[in-house]
């Protein structure tokens, strides 16, 4: 299989603090990630390192067959599509949506080159494939917080990006939004013309069957990563979150719960 990422023993230190280590990660071509860990886990920071913006202190790192170093990270960040809460503050809200989309061809905030009729064409399939084209013409700032991340996800798209981040998509979204937009996001995965995705939470209900692997993330160090199905299990998680939990499978997903069901178990 085609190597989409490879990041080999990275270190990251900033000062005397080590933020990331020893990391070990790779992704072949037809796979799909979740990057799971908790807030301050150091998952932004070694996205950032993926988007080369911050430099490994020690490692290699390659994405797309690309070793950092040998290219020039303006143009292949431009085969990566990252969408993010940090992106969405940086928006003009009083942008249209369908060229809040078409500025993902530019990787720009705002739109400044001149639009083609194909640039409309494409944005508006990526804004009804995502069920977001009830949306056209509309400013980007009267939409739900639900609307917007499938407007930015649909950004992300425009430029035909081969890996697509996807970093906490479902934060802020109350239950009901954050279905649609998972149900979304699984209908992306079943194109031919899918990126291979990377599935950033630190909440196991949201890692759809659709992500075949899963690496956990914990401290600044690759915890666990492997198989979906081998790792969101009682024992592995537990130890994962240094603490009990049970786990409940349904529709293909993972639900935990704080502590244990088993008998002798969180009794004093």
């Amino acid at each position: 299989m085609d190597s989409i990422l490879k990041v080999s023993n990275v270190s990251w230190q900033r000062g005397t603090q080590t933020l990331l280590d020893q990391v070990n990660w790779s992704i072949e071509k037809g796979q799909n990630w979740a990057l799971m860990g908790l807030n301050g886990s150091g998952k932004t920071t070694l996205l950032n390192m993926i988007n080369g913006y911050i430099w490994p202190t020690a490692g290699e790192i390659y994405v797309l067959g690309e070793r950092f170093g040998e290219i020039d990270l303006r143009e292949l960040r431009k085969s990566i599509g990252w969408v993010s809460s940090s992106l969405q503050e940086k928006l003009h809200g009083s942008d249209r949506t369908q060229l809040v989309v078409i500025s993902g061809k530019h990787a720009s905030i705002g739109l400044y080159a001149n639009v083609q009729e194909e640039d409309y064409e494409r944005a508006r399939a990526l804004m009804e494939q995502l069920g977001c084209g009830h949306l056209w013409d509309r400013e980007y700032r009267t939409c739900s917080q639900g609307e917007k991340q499938k407007v930015l996800i649909a950004r992300a798209l425009m430029a035909e990006p081969r890996i697509l981040i996807l970093d906490e998509p479902c934060n802020g979204l109350d239950l009901f939004a954050r279905e649609r937009l998972l149900e979304s996001i699984e209908e992306l995965t079943m194109s031919e013309q899918a990126p291979s995705l990377i599935y950033v939470t630190h909440h196991t209900e949201e890692i759809l069957p659709v992500f075949s692997h899963t690496l956990l993330f914990r401290r600044g160090r690759v915890f666990d990563s492997g198989l979906t199905s081998h790792l969101l299990n009682e024992e592995t998680l537990s130890r994962f979150f240094e603490a009990p939990v049970t786990v409940e499978q349904s529709g293909g997903r993972t639900y935990i719960i704080p502590g244990s069901n088993r008998p002798g178990k969180g009794e004093s």
